[in-house]
């Protein structure tokens, strides 16, 4: 398998066909290079076990970009005026558009292959397969089918040459077992023929890197999530020697260059397809409020710190009927006083002092997480019941984020994790929306169907959990008519800044100067800590 940007591919379980004449034109060394096979093809007898389609990595060959140029404008070249089919070019790809291209074909042609009378083809299929409850694991099977409708990271596992990306080194990580596992079952959920699946083996191994989901207790469905995540970014982390990296002691007077310089140093030790997807950044500022003898409060301290996030748990009280309250409760301003006084390094001492949280850079899947559960002073749990109205489409983050540079945040709803219940007796549910038809459907364990948004009235209640958000960019079409809302994953890279969400292409050369000199540009030669 190759991939082309300038060619149509099709993915037919191991075999992949170009409709140009071009292909015939592939080095040894490049179809060696970029040919990525995961399983091989079953024979004909066994047609029907499950599959994995043909993968690509993170390198793509294509035309250089004046070749195309020349292409586009039509200038006549030399062979009879025919377009230059010109010297393919090895380049590392920017965004996992060309994965999500091979795996939207890939998905279809799996399904042909199985099935020759079309009438189980994917779009009938795919993504609407249920989980079976193993004993108290709706839990777990919510954020899953959650996790599963989350396109990206799904494209990854299914198109991806992941485990090219598998740090077996990483003592925090599990050595590969637990996005194997993860991988595994996103299979079953997309390339599968069966209604429902049965997830033991990964239970099974989740217990082994959690011991806390061992056994068949109920547990909460964020809490599942948010160790998955960790423990797929740890499997997956591109550094193999994370360096030591004190942070800046920052005041708020270069906010966008802090953050940049915070985000280069995140990445020195952190990069993986859950950075690239899941994770923003947010600007922690400390004020001092100490009591001066002049009787005014604070000596003029400031603080700044920009710390990455994979997920944002927001609070609820009385006043919050809709989920831009609950972010602003959130950012809203709190003194620290008591027992949690803050250290000003300028008073050199324990003293009152405020703690504002702002969203400063968002990221491209922006997971919220409404905090339902509450302890009391006595370790009493109880769950707040209230009703939170939340948008299903074009949630305008813009007035929220503090950064005036990265992305548009705007954002559509595509999954929801549900509880209904109480803390001692409850139930999780999910609902996500399917990347190929376009409709909502309700997954309740093993059972899943279509349901109409408007009469499960989805975007209101009290049972909405975990929300789950694309942020959509709208990227204008070839004809100049049409605009398609898009959500782009740029793959984080300490060589690439031009990649980095505070910025984008167009923005790259002002930011080298804010850069430490110690940076290194070239990919090779750092090898795998620079991509």
């Amino acid at each position: 398998l190759w991939y082309r940007s300038s060619l149509t591919i099709i993915v037919i379980m191991g075999n992949c066909t170009s409709s140009s004449n071009e292909s015939n034109q592939r080095t040894e060394h490049a179809v060696r290079h970029e040919r990525q096979w995961s399983d091989r093809v079953p024979n004909q007898k066994n047609r029907r076990a499950l599959q994995s389609m043909a993968r690509v990595g993170s390198r793509v060959f294509r035309q250089s970009s004046m070749e195309l140029d020349i292409n586009a404008a039509g200038i006549p070249h030399e062979n009879g005026g025919q377009p230059k089919q010109g010297t393919l070019k090895e380049h590392k790809a920017s965004t996992y558009e060309h994965v999500h291209q091979i795996v939207e074909e890939g998905i279809d042609n799996c399904h042909e292959t199985k099935y020759a009378d079309g009438e189980n083809s994917s779009r009938n299929i795919s993504g609407k397969v249920g989980l079976s409850n193993l004993g108290n694991t709706c839990f777990m099977n919510s954020s899953l089918q959650c996790l599963s409708n989350t396109i990206p990271l799904t494209d990854y596992f299914l198109g991806y040459d992941f485990r090219g990306e598998i740090n077996y080194d990483n003592f925090l990580g599990t050595k590969g077992q637990m996005v194997s596992s993860y991988a595994e079952l996103t299979k079953h959920l997309w390339l599968g023929s069966d209604s429902s699946y049965q997830p033991t083996g990964f239970k099974s191994n989740l217990g082994e890197f959690a011991p806390q989901f061992q056994g068949y207790e109920q547990h909460d469905s964020q809490e599942l999530l948010a160790l998955l995540l960790d423990g797929i970014h740890e499997d997956l982390n591109r550094v193999e020697s994370r360096p030591y990296i004190e942070d800046n002691d920052c005041d708020g007077s270069n906010d966008e260059g802090d953050a940049i310089t915070a985000w280069s140093h995140y990445l020195q030790r952190n990069r993986s397809i859950i950075v690239d997807l899941f994770q923003g950044q947010l600007r922690n500022t400390m004020t001092c409020r100490n009591r001066q003898p002049d009787g005014t409060f604070g000596c003029g301290h400031v603080n700044v710190k920009f710390d990455p996030f994979m997920y944002l748990s927001l609070p609820i009280s009385d006043k919050c009927n809709t989920l831009d309250d609950c972010l602003d409760l959130f950012c809203e301003e709190e003194l620290l006083a008591g027992d949690e006084q803050w250290y000003c390094p300028k008073c050199k001492a324990h003293v009152d002092a405020t703690k504002k949280i702002d969203l400063f850079m968002l990221p491209p899947i922006l997971i919220i997480h409404l905090k339902r559960f509450s302890f009391s002073t006595w370790g009493q749990k109880s769950k707040i019941d209230r009703s939170i109205r939340y948008p299903l489409s074009d949630w305008n983050l813009s007035k929220k984020k503090q950064s005036q540079s990265g992305c548009n945040p705007l954002y559509d709803l595509y999954a929801v994790s549900h509880h209904k219940g109480n803390v001692s007796s409850g139930h999780y549910t999910a609902h996500a929306k399917n990347r190929f038809d376009g409709e909502w459907y309700n997954f309740n364990d093993s059972q899943v169907h279509r349901i109409d948004p408007a009469r499960e009235q989805l975007g209101s209640g009290s049972s909405a959990y975990c929300l789950f958000y694309n942020r959509v960019e709208r990227v204008p079409q070839a004809n100049g008519r049409h605009v398609e809302k898009k959500t782009i994953i740029r793959r984080q890279s300490i060589s690439r800044p031009e990649l980095w969400p505070h910025l984008q292409r167009a923005k790259a050369a002002e930011w080298k100067s804010v850069l430490s000199n110690d940076f290194v540009w070239d990919d090779d030669k750092k090898g795998r800590n620079s991509i």
